[in-house]
């Protein structure tokens, strides 16, 4: 809980989404738009997220679809640039995510000076990039040899894209986790990217880790947001701040700083 709370002050946190165009190499990159086009988009991102009052962002590889399990040097290297062309004007704390690749997502936390990192690091699924099935242990060696201990990590423990192989209940799962690998908070996802988590399973995962946080990974909109914060220790939030809603379109700033003064409703103001 004490990283947790070093890196997010805020009771409850937001941490939004600054979602990268795709990546070269992969299908969907804009090569006439090239890496200044993914520069430019994730800056008008920042900026609106930012000064809606966002408690933390985190910039992931959305768009590199199809995912992979082990991801091309390439896209760990331009989220690197594109990250540093941004630093100046990040606010907030900042964390990254690469899809879906604990190896990789550690070393860009490394070049960029990320404060948080999001993955599966645990567990085995069936998934539609093929068996899943992270090394957590390899993971946070590495990060410890890349001298990167004070990094907090976030665990995703209810994959998306996926379903577990492992037959014990998600908060059995979530517990061992915990005590296993000592993550600093647990996420709990729905079935894809901007669809929502079971407010059943949220509950369940909360009972059983009463003193570690445990967020919304996916899916909070603006109508159940409130209900989210009053049972998740906070939420990481992207689709529902782009324009209409969709996840590939730009943040709307306006649905941004909507969203953000519902969360501050519920934690009085802050």
């Amino acid at each position: 809980m004490s990283r947790f709370r070093t890196v997010f002050a805020a009771g409850k946190p937001v941490i939004a989404m600054v979602h990268l165009g795709a990546m070269p190499g992969t299908p969907l990159y804009d090569a006439a738009r090239g890496i200044e086009g993914i520069v430019e988009a994730a800056s008008a991102d920042l900026q609106a997220l930012q000064a809606a009052g966002v408690d933390a962002v985190m910039f992931g590889n959305e768009n590199d679809r199809p995912y992979e399990l082990k991801v091309d040097t390439a896209s760990t290297a331009t989220m690197a640039h594109v990250i540093g062309r941004l630093r100046d004007a990040i606010a907030v704390p900042f964390g990254v995510n690469v899809l879906w690749d604990p190896m990789a997502t550690m070393a860009l936390a490394a070049a960029t000076g990320a404060a948080f990192v999001r993955e599966i690091f645990t567990g085995t699924y069936a998934s539609d990039m093929g068996v899943w099935a992270p090394d957590a242990g390899a993971a946070r060696r590495y990060q410890a040899r890349l001298g990167i201990s004070g990094v907090a990590t976030l665990y995703n423990v209810s994959a998306e894209f996926a379903g577990s192989l492992d037959p014990r209940p998600l908060a059995d799962r979530a517990r061992s986790a915990v005590f296993s690998s000592v993550p600093d908070a647990v996420l709990v996802s729905g079935a894809i990217t901007g669809e929502a988590a079971e407010m059943r399973d949220l509950e369940a995962v909360k009972r059983v880790l009463p003193d570690t946080p445990v967020l919304a990974n996916t899916g909070v909109k603006h109508a159940t947001v409130a209900d989210v914060l009053r049972v998740a220790d906070g939420c990481i939030v992207g689709s529902a701040l782009k324009v209409g809603g969709d996840t590939w379109a730009a943040v709307d700033p306006d649905r941004a700083r909507d969203f953000m003064d519902r969360v501050r409703a519920v934690r009085g103001g802050r």
